[in-house]
């Protein structure tokens, strides 16, 4: 026997009688404000995209050519040694088996262990990351703090004097820096200010002035390109009609650019910076290399040529993780001086 159904009558009474009980019921429910489903989307992103990074990595690294127990173990080692050390590693399961269980690894925390040396990846990393953090670090604050006075005093002039010798000698050296290699740059620097002048190291790290030469190695390309970007903005706002608008009230110099230029240019710059910023961890690979800086980049060259899958494994995905975060620490600072940015990012 079924049971019968509802009246009619119950069911409009449970249900909302007008449109504007309907809207009433919808304004009740808990909603999420646009920063909220902004950094929601954000953290999305960010989990594909290291999802993605963890999935190419691992089967990029295993398509290089060569036996990584091999050449850990060297050609002397006995075939039943080195059959013995891969079985140990796991590295003789299907690929799709080691893959099922170096994520199950990444699940807990675990960067697996390095073929050559045995120690844990994560503890590998965590002794070279130091260098490395304080190296992209001291980089882009050398590098934002050069470029926005450059920039900002290139377009005051360029707007009070035009075009002028000073004008294009700043815009030459500028492309100049832009142009050049940070490794070509490194040489440079060495050449100069060891070799010839021999005021600093030419490499090494422990001491304040270890950081110098590599630190503008890194950071001199980033400053000139963020010099130039915040010359354009700066001179597109000095033009601007709210600009002159300020300035016929007889509003003071300073006070009109710290209120009505300085902000207008913030948007701008932190996008850039932000990439600057994740293009100079990335770019500590090839300089703590050139420099002998005992960083997560002289931990990289090395595990690539002996092939130490894990190791590699490991900084992809920190690099990965250092770069993402960035992005996403500079999206919140644009969403929270501009909140338009939100809205406009979709």
């Amino acid at each position: 026997m079924t049971t019968p159904p509802p009246p009619i009558a119950a069911d409009l009474a449970d249900a909302p009688t007008s449109a504007l009980a309907v809207r009433a019921e919808g304004l009740r429910r808990p909603r999420l404000s646009a920063r909220g489903s902004f950094l929601l989307r954000r953290l999305g992103r960010l989990f594909v995209s290291l999802l993605v990074v963890v999935v190419a990595s691992f089967f990029l690294v295993h398509l290089v050519p060569g036996d990584p127990v091999r050449a850990a173990l060297g050609i002397q080692a006995s075939p039943e040694l080195v059959a013995a050390t891969r079985a140990e590693l796991g590295l003789d399961k299907p690929i799709l088996q080691q893959f099922a269980d170096y994520v199950a690894g990444l699940l807990h925390g675990d960067l697996g262990v390095s073929i050559r040396t045995g120690r844990p990846v994560s503890d590998m990393i965590a002794q070279r990351f130091p260098p490395t953090a304080t190296l992209g670090v001291a980089s882009f604050l050398v590098a934002l703090f050069a470029a926005v006075p450059i920039g900002i005093g290139a377009a005051l002039s360029t707007q009070r004097r035009g075009r002028s010798a000073l004008d294009a000698t700043l815009s030459g050296v500028l492309g100049m820096l832009i142009a050049v290699p940070g490794f070509l740059l490194a040489v440079g620097l060495i050449a100069l200010f060891a070799v010839q002048l021999g005021w600093l190291p030419a490499a090494g790290w422990g001491e304040p002035q270890d950081a110098i030469l590599p630190v503008l190695a890194l950071a001199l390309g980033p400053m000139a390109y963020l010099a130039r970007i915040v010359q354009v903005e700066m001179v597109g706002v000095l033009g601007a009609t709210y600009m002159t608008t300020a300035r016929a009230k007889r509003l003071p110099s300073r006070l009109v650019y710290m209120r009505h230029a300085l902000p207008n240019i913030i948007t701008a710059s932190l996008t850039v910076g932000g990439l600057l910023l994740s293009g100079l961890i990335a770019g500590t690979v090839l300089i703590e290399t050139i420099f002998a800086i005992p960083g997560m980049g002289g931990l990289m060259v090395p595990a690539v040529g002996a092939k130490d899958y894990p190791v590699v494994q490991g900084l992809v995905i920190v690099y990965a993780l250092i770069i993402l975060g960035v992005n996403l620490v500079v999206d919140l600072i644009l969403v929270t001086v501009d909140p338009r940015s939100s809205i406009t990012e979709g």
